[in-house]
């Protein structure tokens, strides 16, 4: 067959191949323009081309103050890098010594809560830094947080967090025979585009602003997950806590919330 005969429609290979596709071009496009838009309503989008520039992640063009969309949540303002109080100061660590003794009662004397609020000794100062500035704009609310933080400058959050995550953390803590690693945890769900846990929230190998969750209360982390599932958190960054915990099971999330919540008796016992 010459090469004049095998691109043409009379080659039935050639004509399938052609249709499938096409037929996939059509269904990519139905589904990122159509689908996912209405998976996510909270995205608008100016005309076709934004909404092409948004599916490639390209820069979307701005659109007049009179159409940017008003959101039920504000988003997080915090803009962190890798070196955010990567070297704070030893008097910022004084300072915020002084301010922590107003957490105490729900983060704990030492940063470990026995009120399953967060453990944040150890804690990254750039979590702690980015948190208590979203509780401040309103990005994120909680009845106690969102009063505490809407007074705190911008020294003395930085200051807190650096007292904090100068303080010893819990250690990682899992037994196999005691607390087997969940797969979502180590390997996630790549079928459904979930990441593994690790990949964000490792000792080793940390993303910029993801917390520290070895030995954090468990009804605290499943309440978060929960949160994130139900959009009734929404201070995440691109939406990427979000997205993830709308695609866990509940059998997913009280796993996950487990193992990272064990610690050995002996600390167990010392914080009751």
């Amino acid at each position: 067959m010459s090469t004049r005969e095998l691109f043409t429609f009379r080659n039935s290979y050639f004509s399938v191949a052609v249709g499938l596709a096409a037929g996939l071009f059509v269904l990519t496009a139905v589904a990122g323009f159509v689908v996912l838009p209405r998976l996510q309503p909270e995205l608008k989008y100016a005309d076709l081309w934004d909404a092409f520039c948004s599916a490639a992640g390209l820069p979307r063009r701005s659109v007049s103050s009179g159409e940017i969309p008003k959101s039920a949540h504000r988003s997080s303002e915090a803009v962190l890098t890798s070196m955010t109080l990567a070297h704070p100061s030893q008097e910022s660590i004084g300072r915020g010594a002084t301010l922590a003794q107003r957490c105490a009662i729900c983060h704990g004397p030492t940063g470990i809560s026995r009120a399953d609020s967060p453990n944040l000794a150890g804690q990254y100062a750039a979590v702690i830094y980015k948190e208590l500035l979203d509780f401040r704009s309103g990005a994120r609310t909680n009845a106690v947080m969102s009063p505490f933080a809407a007074n705190l400058s911008d020294r003395e959050i930085t200051d807190v967090a650096a007292y904090y995550s100068y303080l010893p953390r819990l250690p990682a803590f899992h037994p196999v025979e005691q607390h087997p690693k969940p797969r979502v945890v180590i390997y996630g769900a790549p079928m459904r585009g979930i990441a593994p846990c690790g990949s964000c929230h490792g000792s080793l190998d940390n993303k910029t602003g993801s917390p520290w969750l070895e030995g954090q209360s468990e009804a605290y982390l499943k309440a978060q997950l929960q949160a994130f599932a139900s959009g009734q958190r929404t201070n995440d960054i691109s939406q990427q806590m979000r997205n993830v915990a709308r695609g866990l099971t509940p059998q997913e999330i009280d796993e996950a919330a487990a193992y990272y919540a064990s610690q050995p008796p002996e600390i167990i016992k010392a914080t009751d």
